[in-house]
């Protein structure tokens, strides 16, 4: 227990270490994420803008990366980070990968929630003269706002457990500072504060996510 206390500087540092490699990697990911969606959702056959060749191609794509277990993804894009400038470890690598791998999760999810909206919807709207690309870019996102809040939210807790794999290639945050301190050192103790830290900013998070999608699917 003492050498917890003697530690807490570096939990509480971790754990900022943790938020700031979440945060980026959902803006990153998030955003690349969502624009692979909606394409997916788009180039679909029956959608607003079908296209068989660019939906398979996409579709493939997504298939490909989305099962890599991401320890192994961490060591296969190493190198093209290196390629791009961005170091091989740290929290800078974190967003990088984490980014990368989030994002063709992020457009399944995506992708999936927004054929949950009823094709009445967007028939009325076309019926008013709205554009197909109106249509998709504002309306479709504003129907299935609900549904992608809570999306977004599952991705967010994907992302805390990554930043807890990424810390095994020493990439910051809490999952290195538990295997430093906690697992190398034998100590379980200072593994299991790490572990409680984390399983707060969980909580917190789909907390803040539950209430804010219900309080869109009442308005």
């Amino acid at each position: 227990m003492d050498r917890l206390v003697d530690l807490l500087p570096e939990l509480w540092a971790s754990t900022a270490e943790t938020l700031y490699i979440v945060t980026l990697a959902l803006i990153f990911g998030g955003l690349l994420g969502l624009l692979l969606g909606l394409a997916l959702y788009a180039t679909r056959s029956g959608s607003l803008f079908p296209n068989r060749p660019v939906f398979g191609a996409l579709n493939v794509v997504v298939n490909f990366f989305r099962p890599i277990p991401f320890v192994i993804f961490l060591a296969a894009v190493q190198p093209f980070a290196r390629s791009l400038g961005i170091p091989g470890i740290g929290p800078e690598f974190a967003v990088f990968a984490i980014s990368i791998a989030s994002m063709f999760a992020i457009s399944r999810i995506v992708e999936q929630n927004l054929l949950t909206v009823r094709p009445g919807v967007i028939e009325a709207a076309r019926a008013a003269g709205a554009s197909r690309s109106r249509i998709l870019f504002r309306l479709i996102p504003r129907e299935a706002l609900g549904p992608l809040v809570l999306g977004y939210t599952f991705i967010v807790v994907a992302l805390v457990d990554m930043t807890a794999i990424a810390g095994a290639v020493a990439a910051g945050g809490l999952g290195e500072f538990a295997i430093v301190y906690g697992f190398k050192q034998f100590n379980p103790v200072v593994t299991w504060a790490a572990v409680l830290v984390i399983v707060v900013i969980v909580q917190a998070v789909q907390f803040i996510g539950n209430a804010l999608a219900r309080r869109i699917l009442r308005r």
